[in-house]
């Protein structure tokens, strides 16, 4: 990564690419799974598949192996096993499954992995790559939210490059380019508003699913959708950033932007700003990752400012969306309270979902759980994991006392 950035995303020069280059995709059959391979597509030659893995979609995760000719494909649920290993009977794929399925394909040799398993689930193989050293494309807020210390004390002691994947933290890292750590005054996070921007707190309590999960710029999974619509993604992008770009957190800030075309922004010491902008694709970000440190062709719309038309600023409203001022407690609290934050923001959304508690009862079986759960701050894996499982005990019963 840059050694000029002096952050926790520089820790060696990177070696020069040879192709193919060998990559690995955890969570290949997700959004950002998919939009990773439709990358690998424009350019096959240049890449070779090592790991494919999905944590029940047997048959998507096959189709993907053929496809690709991955050498390895995992299935997270165990009892999919024997139907992955039918659908690739014939193949040279081999098929694991299981965590330890997970562990053992981020020991393998790749260049390049993409982290992209949603929630606490995908910390333990994402521990493991950095450990080895690997470069590792994050898109797993949850995980860097839960382990932030942990992970970025791992990447520095191994070598690991961390390449962060969020368009707003790729943002800041390409606005970092050429800079240091040490010259920027203040980061800027840019948030869409969600689908709920415009809408009081009588109509968000009677909001539902449906309606939650509608991001008007972003195509993206369930929980990540609820989480934007919370704005509970931009208080996890904010601990991320805090980890990531070590500023200070009081020089971290969040600026509503509802066009989702500046990503982030950077001010320098000198009050020069530089905004990373692109069409609200991920495909590009990860193209930022896929291809570092060199930039590669893609397929994705161009940036059209004229037919746009003008793009709009508005400050955060914290008393609809507390979730980020929930979230920026949190990690000012530090120790466990950052696991507990998005054990328990996983829990509320899948009750949600599931149609068993209101929109406005997120953020507050959050703030419930914080303030019933403190533990000391986690000095391994097995405690952030510990850690995570209290917390979502004690949200799940908040949830059933609502029953």
């Amino acid at each position: 990564m840059m050694t000029t950035t002096h952050t926790a995303l520089a820790h060696v020069a990177p070696a020069s690419i040879a192709a193919p280059r060998s990559i690995s995709i955890f969570g290949a059959t997700g959004s950002v799974g998919a939009s990773t391979l439709d990358l690998v597509r424009l350019d096959p030659g240049a890449y070779r598949v090592v790991a494919l893995t999905a944590q029940t979609q047997a048959t998507e995760l096959a189709a993907l192996a053929r496809e690709f000719s991955a050498e390895v494909a995992v299935i997270g649920d165990p009892a999919q096993h024997q139907a992955l290993a039918a659908a690739l009977a014939g193949t040279k794929t081999q098929v694991w499954s299981g965590p330890q399925g997970l562990l053992d394909a981020a020991d393998l040799d790749a260049d390049w992995t993409m982290a992209a398993i949603v929630g606490c689930a995908g910390l333990a193989p994402i521990m493991r790559s950095l450990l080895r050293g690997r470069c590792v494309a994050l898109a797993n807020k949850e995980a860097l939210v839960s382990a932030g210390a942990l992970m970025i004390e791992a990447a520095h002691t191994s070598g690991a490059t961390l390449l962060p994947v969020d368009s707003e933290h790729n943002a800041i890292f390409q606005c970092l380019a050429g800079g240091r750590i040490d010259e920027v005054e203040s980061i800027t996070l840019t948030a869409s508003g969600g689908p709920f921007r415009q809408w009081t707190l009588d109509q968000m309590r009677v909001a539902g699913p449906e309606q939650a999960v509608a991001h008007p710029n972003w195509s993206m999974g369930a929980k990540i959708s609820v989480d934007s619509a919370t704005m509970f993604n931009k208080g996890l992008e904010l601990i991320e950033a805090h980890h990531l770009f070590p500023v200070g957190l009081e020089n971290i800030r969040i600026l509503v932007h509802p066009q989702s075309v500046i990503h982030s922004m950077v001010e320098y010491r000198d009050r020069s700003t530089l905004a990373q902008l692109g069409a609200p694709d991920m495909r590009i970000p990860i193209a930022s990752a896929l291809g570092w440190p060199r930039r590669i062709v893609t397929n994705c719309a161009p940036l059209d400012l004229a037919t746009i038309g003008q793009l709009t600023f508005e400050p955060l409203d914290d008393v609809r969306f507390p979730g980020p001022g929930i979230c920026r407690a949190a990690i000012a609290a530090g120790g466990g309270a950052p696991a507990i934050l998005n054990a328990a923001n996983e829990i509320a959304v899948s009750a949600f979902l599931g149609k068993r508690i209101g929109f406005l009862d997120i953020a507050a079986i959050v703030s419930q759980v914080l303030a019933r759960y403190s533990p000391s701050a986690p000095q391994s894996l097995q405690d952030v994991l510990g850690i995570d499982a209290e917390a979502r005990a004690e949200a799940r019963c908040i949830i059933e006392a609502k029953d």
